[in-house]
Protein backbone atom coordinates (compact mmCIF):
# COMPACT_ATOMS: atom_id res chain seq x y z
CA UNK A 1 0.00 0.00 0.00
CA UNK A 2 1.45 3.42 -0.84
CA UNK A 3 2.40 5.23 2.40
CA UNK A 4 0.32 8.19 3.41
CA UNK A 5 1.38 11.36 5.53
CA UNK A 6 1.44 14.85 5.88
CA UNK A 7 3.11 17.88 4.02
CA UNK A 8 6.60 18.18 3.24
CA UNK A 9 9.59 18.59 5.67
CA UNK A 10 6.88 18.61 8.96
CA UNK A 11 5.18 16.46 11.15
CA UNK A 12 1.98 14.60 11.11
CA UNK A 13 0.07 17.17 12.94
CA UNK A 14 1.93 20.55 11.92
CA UNK A 15 0.34 23.23 10.33
CA UNK A 16 1.19 23.58 6.00
CA UNK A 17 4.00 24.91 5.35
CA UNK A 18 3.33 27.95 3.03
CA UNK A 19 6.23 28.90 0.80
CA UNK A 20 6.42 32.19 1.53
CA UNK A 21 9.42 43.22 -24.21
CA UNK A 22 7.14 42.54 -27.04
CA UNK A 23 4.81 39.45 -26.90
CA UNK A 24 6.33 37.42 -29.44
CA UNK A 25 10.05 38.47 -28.90
CA UNK A 26 12.30 35.56 -27.55
CA UNK A 27 13.61 36.63 -23.83
CA UNK A 28 17.17 36.37 -22.97
CA UNK A 29 18.44 34.15 -20.43
CA UNK A 30 20.29 35.62 -17.01
CA UNK A 31 23.62 36.33 -18.08
CA UNK A 32 25.25 35.93 -14.89
CA UNK A 33 26.15 32.60 -14.05
CA UNK A 34 25.92 31.55 -9.87
CA UNK A 35 22.85 32.94 -9.19
CA UNK A 36 21.37 32.22 -5.68
CA UNK A 37 18.59 30.25 -5.84
CA UNK A 38 16.92 27.76 -3.78
CA UNK A 39 14.32 24.72 -3.43
CA UNK A 40 10.94 25.73 -3.99
CA UNK A 41 9.63 22.54 -1.85
CA UNK A 42 12.82 21.39 0.62
CA UNK A 43 12.68 18.06 2.42
CA UNK A 44 10.01 15.25 2.43
CA UNK A 45 9.68 12.54 4.66
CA UNK A 46 9.20 9.00 3.88
CA UNK A 47 6.19 8.15 1.90
CA UNK A 48 5.87 12.12 0.68
CA UNK A 49 7.50 14.21 -2.47
CA UNK A 50 8.65 17.57 -3.08
CA UNK A 51 8.73 19.18 -5.89
CA UNK A 52 11.77 19.03 -8.19
CA UNK A 53 11.75 22.98 -8.66
CA UNK A 54 14.54 25.47 -7.77
CA UNK A 55 13.43 29.49 -7.72
CA UNK A 56 16.14 32.32 -8.39
CA UNK A 57 16.49 34.66 -5.39
CA UNK A 58 17.56 38.14 -4.13
CA UNK A 59 20.47 38.21 -1.52
CA UNK A 60 17.78 37.70 1.43
CA UNK A 61 16.84 34.85 0.04
CA UNK A 62 13.33 35.42 -1.03
CA UNK A 63 12.18 34.70 -4.92
CA UNK A 64 13.47 37.52 -6.84
CA UNK A 65 9.99 38.99 -8.24
CA UNK A 66 10.65 41.40 -10.98
CA UNK A 67 7.62 43.33 -13.03
CA UNK A 68 9.08 41.89 -16.54
CA UNK A 69 10.10 38.78 -17.89
CA UNK A 70 14.17 37.37 -17.25
CA UNK A 71 14.67 33.78 -18.16
CA UNK A 72 13.93 32.08 -21.05
CA UNK A 73 10.83 32.45 -22.96
CA UNK A 74 8.14 30.05 -25.56
CA UNK A 75 9.99 31.50 -28.84
CA UNK A 76 13.65 30.29 -26.75
CA UNK A 77 12.78 26.61 -25.57
CA UNK A 78 10.97 26.61 -29.45
CA UNK A 79 14.14 27.39 -30.90
CA UNK A 80 16.45 25.54 -28.65
CA UNK A 81 15.06 22.32 -29.35
CA UNK A 82 14.06 22.71 -33.05
CA UNK A 83 10.23 23.05 -32.19
CA UNK A 84 8.84 25.94 -33.63
CA UNK A 85 7.19 24.28 -36.84
CA UNK A 86 5.24 21.77 -34.09
CA UNK A 87 4.67 23.76 -32.22
CA UNK A 88 2.64 26.72 -34.60
CA UNK A 89 0.64 23.75 -35.83
CA UNK A 90 -0.10 20.80 -33.83
CA UNK A 91 -1.13 19.76 -30.56
CA UNK A 92 -4.70 21.29 -30.90
CA UNK A 93 -7.15 18.63 -29.02
CA UNK A 94 -4.76 17.04 -27.01
CA UNK A 95 -4.43 17.62 -23.01
CA UNK A 96 -1.24 17.80 -21.17
CA UNK A 97 -2.18 16.95 -17.80
CA UNK A 98 -0.52 18.76 -14.82
CA UNK A 99 -0.30 16.61 -11.59
CA UNK A 100 1.04 18.65 -8.41
CA UNK A 101 -0.18 18.58 -4.59
CA UNK A 102 -2.19 20.94 -2.83
CA UNK A 103 -3.87 24.28 -4.36
CA UNK A 104 -3.36 27.34 -6.56
CA UNK A 105 -5.84 29.40 -6.45
CA UNK A 106 -4.29 31.75 -8.90
CA UNK A 107 -3.60 29.46 -11.40
CA UNK A 108 -5.95 30.11 -14.14
CA UNK A 109 -5.33 33.87 -13.73
CA UNK A 110 -1.78 33.46 -13.66
CA UNK A 111 -1.40 31.46 -16.88
CA UNK A 112 -3.42 33.96 -18.56
CA UNK A 113 -0.22 36.57 -18.14
CA UNK A 114 2.32 34.07 -18.96
CA UNK A 115 0.28 33.77 -22.35
CA UNK A 116 -0.39 36.86 -22.99
CA UNK A 117 2.60 38.35 -22.46
CA UNK A 118 4.41 35.81 -25.45
CA UNK A 119 1.12 36.26 -27.55
CA UNK A 120 0.05 32.75 -27.00
CA UNK A 121 -3.23 31.91 -27.77
CA UNK A 122 -5.98 32.20 -24.60
CA UNK A 123 -6.46 28.89 -22.50
CA UNK A 124 -8.82 29.38 -20.16
CA UNK A 125 -11.95 27.68 -18.24
CA UNK A 126 -14.54 29.44 -20.45
CA UNK A 127 -12.89 28.32 -23.85
CA UNK A 128 -12.24 24.65 -22.83
CA UNK A 129 -8.41 24.63 -23.08
CA UNK A 130 -8.00 24.91 -19.03
CA UNK A 131 -9.35 22.80 -16.72
CA UNK A 132 -8.65 22.17 -12.50
CA UNK A 133 -10.10 19.57 -10.53
CA UNK A 134 -8.76 17.76 -7.35
CA UNK A 135 -7.53 14.24 -7.22
CA UNK A 136 -10.79 12.76 -7.30
CA UNK A 137 -11.67 14.92 -10.70
CA UNK A 138 -14.25 17.25 -8.74
CA UNK A 139 -13.96 21.02 -9.95
CA UNK A 140 -14.46 23.53 -7.68
CA UNK A 141 -13.42 21.55 -4.50
CA UNK A 142 -9.89 21.77 -4.14
CA UNK A 143 -7.55 20.60 -1.43
CA UNK A 144 -6.06 23.67 0.57
CA UNK A 145 -3.65 26.25 -0.61
CA UNK A 146 0.35 26.09 -0.18
CA UNK A 147 2.86 28.45 -1.63
CA UNK A 148 5.42 26.43 -2.53
CA UNK A 149 3.25 24.10 -4.87
CA UNK A 150 1.69 27.05 -6.12
CA UNK A 151 5.06 28.54 -7.51
CA UNK A 152 5.47 24.63 -9.04
CA UNK A 153 2.09 24.51 -10.35
CA UNK A 154 2.93 28.16 -12.13
CA UNK A 155 6.47 26.62 -13.29
CA UNK A 156 4.19 23.55 -14.86
CA UNK A 157 1.34 25.39 -16.53
CA UNK A 158 3.91 27.77 -18.05
CA UNK A 159 6.12 25.30 -19.49
CA UNK A 160 3.48 22.98 -21.04
CA UNK A 161 2.22 26.68 -22.47
CA UNK A 162 5.39 27.47 -24.08
CA UNK A 163 6.07 24.01 -25.96
CA UNK A 164 2.29 23.44 -26.84
CA UNK A 165 0.56 26.49 -27.03
CA UNK A 166 -2.61 25.13 -28.86
CA UNK A 167 -2.89 21.92 -26.30
CA UNK A 168 -5.19 21.88 -23.50
CA UNK A 169 -4.11 22.04 -20.02
CA UNK A 170 -5.92 19.47 -17.16
CA UNK A 171 -3.92 20.39 -13.91
CA UNK A 172 -5.03 17.41 -11.45
CA UNK A 173 -4.33 19.23 -7.57
CA UNK A 174 -3.60 16.22 -5.14
CA UNK A 175 -5.23 16.59 -1.72
CA UNK A 176 -1.36 16.66 0.16
CA UNK A 177 1.97 15.39 -1.48
CA UNK A 178 1.98 11.84 -0.35
CA UNK A 179 2.92 9.65 -2.46
CA UNK A 180 -0.63 8.06 -2.11
CA UNK A 181 -2.53 11.29 -2.83
CA UNK A 182 -0.45 11.97 -5.96
CA UNK A 183 -0.60 8.84 -7.52
CA UNK A 184 -4.38 8.98 -7.33
CA UNK A 185 -4.11 12.04 -9.12
CA UNK A 186 -2.10 10.66 -11.94
CA UNK A 187 -4.57 8.22 -12.48
CA UNK A 188 -7.75 10.71 -12.36
CA UNK A 189 -5.30 12.84 -15.02
CA UNK A 190 -5.39 9.37 -17.26
CA UNK A 191 -9.06 8.38 -16.88
CA UNK A 192 -9.62 12.32 -17.68
CA UNK A 193 -8.47 11.22 -20.92
CA UNK A 194 -4.99 13.06 -20.65
CA UNK A 195 -2.83 12.71 -23.76
CA UNK A 196 0.60 13.35 -21.63
CA UNK A 197 1.00 13.38 -18.00
CA UNK A 198 3.80 15.51 -16.07
CA UNK A 199 5.11 15.10 -12.88
CA UNK A 200 7.44 17.74 -11.46
CA UNK A 201 7.81 16.04 -7.75
CA UNK A 202 9.86 12.97 -6.15
CA UNK A 203 10.96 11.60 -3.35
CA UNK A 204 13.07 8.91 -2.00
CA UNK A 205 12.92 5.28 -3.33
CA UNK A 206 11.42 2.33 -1.16
CA UNK A 207 11.03 -1.19 -1.56
CA UNK A 208 7.01 -0.99 -2.26
CA UNK A 209 7.63 1.15 -5.00
CA UNK A 210 7.88 -1.39 -7.34
CA UNK A 211 4.02 -2.20 -7.28
CA UNK A 212 3.49 1.25 -6.51
CA UNK A 213 4.96 2.27 -9.84
CA UNK A 214 1.57 0.53 -11.35
CA UNK A 215 -0.13 4.40 -10.73
CA UNK A 216 2.21 5.36 -13.70
CA UNK A 217 1.21 2.81 -16.07
CA UNK A 218 -0.95 4.28 -18.36
CA UNK A 219 -0.74 2.48 -21.86
CA UNK A 220 -0.75 4.90 -24.64
CA UNK A 221 -0.09 7.59 -22.69
CA UNK A 222 3.33 9.58 -22.27
CA UNK A 223 4.40 9.99 -18.72
CA UNK A 224 6.81 12.57 -17.85
CA UNK A 225 8.88 12.46 -14.20
CA UNK A 226 11.77 14.71 -13.31
CA UNK A 227 14.76 12.76 -12.14
CA UNK A 228 15.40 15.48 -9.05
CA UNK A 229 17.21 18.41 -7.94
CA UNK A 230 19.99 16.89 -5.49
CA UNK A 231 22.58 15.38 -8.34
CA UNK A 232 23.80 12.19 -8.01
CA UNK A 233 20.92 9.78 -7.09
CA UNK A 234 17.77 8.35 -7.38
CA UNK A 235 14.34 9.19 -7.27
CA UNK A 236 11.16 7.46 -7.13
CA UNK A 237 8.57 8.02 -9.32
CA UNK A 238 11.44 8.65 -11.53
CA UNK A 239 12.70 5.49 -11.45
CA UNK A 240 9.77 3.49 -12.61
CA UNK A 241 9.86 1.38 -15.75
CA UNK A 242 6.78 2.77 -17.00
CA UNK A 243 7.47 6.60 -17.09
CA UNK A 244 9.76 8.97 -19.35
CA UNK A 245 12.54 9.82 -16.30
CA UNK A 246 13.63 13.57 -17.20
CA UNK A 247 17.12 15.01 -16.73
CA UNK A 248 18.54 18.45 -16.93
CA UNK A 249 20.75 20.67 -18.80
CA UNK A 250 22.26 23.84 -18.37
CA UNK A 251 20.73 25.71 -21.91
CA UNK A 252 23.16 28.62 -23.26
CA UNK A 253 22.52 30.66 -26.33
CA UNK A 254 26.00 29.96 -28.94
CA UNK A 255 27.24 31.11 -31.57
CA UNK A 256 26.59 27.97 -34.15
CA UNK A 257 24.38 26.30 -36.26
CA UNK A 258 22.27 25.67 -33.63
CA UNK A 259 22.83 28.38 -31.68
CA UNK A 260 22.46 26.98 -28.65
CA UNK A 261 24.51 24.50 -26.28
CA UNK A 262 23.82 22.36 -23.43
CA UNK A 263 25.89 20.30 -20.87
CA UNK A 264 24.57 18.64 -17.95
CA UNK A 265 23.62 20.44 -15.32
CA UNK A 266 25.02 19.66 -12.07
CA UNK A 267 21.75 19.14 -9.73
CA UNK A 268 19.94 16.71 -12.12
CA UNK A 269 19.33 13.26 -10.79
CA UNK A 270 20.72 10.57 -12.31
CA UNK A 271 22.14 6.63 -11.37
CA UNK A 272 20.79 3.25 -10.61
CA UNK A 273 17.67 2.22 -9.34
CA UNK A 274 17.85 0.31 -5.92
CA UNK A 275 14.38 -1.51 -6.86
CA UNK A 276 12.75 -1.35 -10.00
CA UNK A 277 14.20 -4.12 -12.57
CA UNK A 278 15.86 -2.65 -15.74
CA UNK A 279 13.15 -2.24 -18.74
CA UNK A 280 13.88 -4.28 -22.08
CA UNK A 281 14.49 -0.96 -23.90
CA UNK A 282 17.55 0.05 -21.96
CA UNK A 283 20.81 -1.36 -22.91
CA UNK A 284 23.47 0.27 -20.47
CA UNK A 285 25.23 -2.48 -19.11
CA UNK A 286 26.88 -0.18 -15.84
CA UNK A 287 23.24 -0.67 -14.30
CA UNK A 288 21.80 -3.98 -13.31
CA UNK A 289 18.49 -2.04 -12.47
CA UNK A 290 16.10 0.73 -14.01
CA UNK A 291 18.90 3.84 -14.99
CA UNK A 292 18.31 7.70 -14.65
CA UNK A 293 17.29 9.63 -16.64
CA UNK A 294 15.77 8.70 -20.15
CA UNK A 295 15.70 12.71 -21.83
CA UNK A 296 16.33 16.31 -20.86
CA UNK A 297 15.82 19.61 -21.36
CA UNK A 298 16.64 22.81 -19.49
CA UNK A 299 17.07 22.83 -15.63
CA UNK A 300 19.74 24.92 -14.34
CA UNK A 301 18.41 28.29 -12.28
CA UNK A 302 21.50 29.94 -13.98
CA UNK A 303 20.20 29.52 -17.50
CA UNK A 304 16.62 29.28 -16.25
CA UNK A 305 13.08 30.37 -17.56
CA UNK A 306 10.68 32.92 -17.16
CA UNK A 307 7.44 32.63 -15.03
CA UNK A 308 4.74 34.39 -13.37
CA UNK A 309 3.27 33.56 -10.37
CA UNK A 310 0.87 35.89 -8.12
CA UNK A 311 0.13 34.15 -4.96
CA UNK A 312 2.69 34.61 -2.87
CA UNK A 313 3.67 37.69 -1.34
CA UNK A 314 6.69 38.53 -3.71
CA UNK A 315 4.80 37.50 -6.30
CA UNK A 316 5.65 38.64 -10.37
CA UNK A 317 7.88 37.50 -13.06
CA UNK A 318 9.87 35.18 -11.77
CA UNK A 319 13.06 32.70 -12.70
CA UNK A 320 13.02 28.99 -12.27
CA UNK A 321 15.31 26.07 -12.61
CA UNK A 322 14.96 22.37 -11.77
CA UNK A 323 14.29 19.27 -13.48
CA UNK A 324 10.79 20.17 -12.81
CA UNK A 325 11.02 22.96 -15.79
CA UNK A 326 12.40 19.76 -17.99
CA UNK A 327 9.70 17.69 -17.31
CA UNK A 328 6.60 19.44 -18.42
CA UNK A 329 9.24 20.53 -21.61
CA UNK A 330 9.31 16.92 -22.40
CA UNK A 331 5.85 16.54 -21.75
CA UNK A 332 5.07 19.65 -24.47
CA UNK A 333 7.14 17.50 -27.03
CA UNK A 334 5.44 14.63 -26.40
CA UNK A 335 1.84 16.28 -27.02
CA UNK A 336 3.11 17.69 -29.98
CA UNK A 337 4.34 14.56 -31.52
CA UNK A 338 1.03 12.98 -31.05
CA UNK A 339 2.53 9.27 -30.75
CA UNK A 340 1.28 6.23 -29.10
CA UNK A 341 3.32 5.48 -26.37
CA UNK A 342 3.20 3.58 -22.85
CA UNK A 343 6.60 3.95 -21.36
CA UNK A 344 9.98 5.70 -22.23
CA UNK A 345 11.14 3.63 -24.73
CA UNK A 346 9.90 5.77 -27.95
CA UNK A 347 13.43 7.77 -27.70
CA UNK A 348 15.59 4.79 -27.57
CA UNK A 349 14.41 3.77 -30.97
CA UNK A 350 15.21 7.49 -32.25
CA UNK A 351 18.64 8.63 -30.90
CA UNK A 352 19.17 10.82 -34.23
CA UNK A 353 15.81 12.88 -33.21
CA UNK A 354 18.46 14.41 -29.92
CA UNK A 355 21.03 16.40 -29.46
CA UNK A 356 23.77 14.81 -28.03
CA UNK A 357 24.62 16.08 -24.53
CA UNK A 358 28.19 15.04 -23.91
CA UNK A 359 30.25 17.12 -20.90
CA UNK A 360 29.27 18.41 -17.74
CA UNK A 361 28.35 15.84 -14.49
CA UNK A 362 26.10 15.54 -11.60
CA UNK A 363 28.46 13.73 -8.83
CA UNK A 364 31.07 11.82 -8.20
CA UNK A 365 30.44 7.88 -9.26
CA UNK A 366 33.84 6.53 -10.21
CA UNK A 367 33.93 8.41 -13.71
CA UNK A 368 30.74 6.43 -15.18
CA UNK A 369 28.48 7.44 -17.53
CA UNK A 370 25.79 7.28 -14.76
CA UNK A 371 26.79 10.71 -13.47
CA UNK A 372 29.34 12.32 -16.18
CA UNK A 373 27.75 13.02 -19.60
CA UNK A 374 29.15 11.96 -22.37
CA UNK A 375 28.29 10.37 -25.67
CA UNK A 376 25.36 8.46 -26.32
CA UNK A 377 23.72 7.50 -23.25
CA UNK A 378 24.53 8.98 -20.23
CA UNK A 379 22.32 9.29 -16.57
CA UNK A 380 22.30 13.34 -16.22
CA UNK A 381 20.98 14.12 -19.46
CA UNK A 382 19.84 10.61 -20.44
CA UNK A 383 20.15 10.50 -24.48
CA UNK A 384 20.05 13.54 -24.70
CA UNK A 385 17.72 16.93 -26.02
CA UNK A 386 14.57 16.96 -28.39
CA UNK A 387 16.06 18.14 -31.49
CA UNK A 388 12.22 18.06 -33.19
CA UNK A 389 9.46 15.76 -32.00
CA UNK A 390 11.01 12.68 -33.99
CA UNK A 391 11.99 11.15 -31.11
CA UNK A 392 8.85 11.55 -29.36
Amino acid sequence: MLSTARCAGRTAVAVAVLFLASASAAVAAPSAQGVAHKAVCPGAPSGFAHCDSQVVTDASGAPLATATPSGFGPADLQSAYALATAAAGAGGGRTIAIVDAYDDPNAESDLAVYRAQYGLPACTTANGCFKKVNQAGVQGSYPRADGGWAQEISLDVDMASAVCPNCKILLVEAKTNSFANLSTAVDTAAALGASTISNSYGGSEYASEVTDQSHYNHPGIAVTVSSGDNGYGVEFPAASQYVTAVGGTSLKKVASTRGWAETAWSGAGSGCSAYIAKPSWQKDTGCSKRTVADVSAVADPNTGVAVYDSFRGSGGWLVFGGTSVSAPVIAGVYALAGNTVSDGSYPYLHTSDLFDVTSGSNGTCGGSYLCTATTGFDGPTGLGTPNGVGAF
